[in-house]
Parts: structure tokens; C-alpha cells; sequence
């Protein structure tokens, strides 16, 4: 899965990851492989993402994401 996270400044990350972990208004949720199309709010939290075997993490005060197509992309605010 490709996961883009950008902030109106920047890009914070784009890559290959095989999950993501991300802080919904409504409660924490995993996205892996495959997963149904979805667009969500983000809360203040931290989204986890794994890059080869290897757990990251951003801090975010709030955002959302769309899912489609094995393409996560995250808008937030740091």
C-alpha cells in the first residue's frame, strides 16, 4: 500500500507500508491491504504506520484520509 501524509506546508511522508494505524473522531482503526474505500475525520493522536518491519509514528493534532485503490492519503495538522 502507498501512504501519503501531507500538511498544507509539506509532505511529511510517502511510501510502501503494510499498515496504518490512524486516530478517527469516532475511535482508532487500521487500515491493511485491501481495505473497502473510506474518507475520515482525524482526532488529535498519533497515526502508527509499519515501513519495513519497522513501527513510525506522527503525532497530529487532527486531518482526515481518504483509502482508495491501496492508496491512503492523509491530511493533517502537526
Amino acid at each position: 500500500m502507498k501512504l501519503l501524509i501531507r500538511t498544507p506546508e509539506s509532505n511529511v511522508f510517502s511510501g510502501e507500508v503494510t499498515s496504518v494505524t490512524l486516530p478517527g473522531t469516532v475511535g482508532s482503526f487500521q487500515v491493511l491491504k485491501n481495505h473497502a474505500p473510506l474518507v475520515s475525520s482525524l482526532t488529535k493522536g498519533t497515526i502508527l504506520f509499519v515501513v519495513n518491519e519497522n513501527v513510525k509514528e506522527i503525532a497530529i493534532e487532527g486531518g482526515f484520509v481518504e483509502v482508495k485503490d491501496n492508496i491512503i492519503s492523509v491530511f493533517i495538522n502537526i
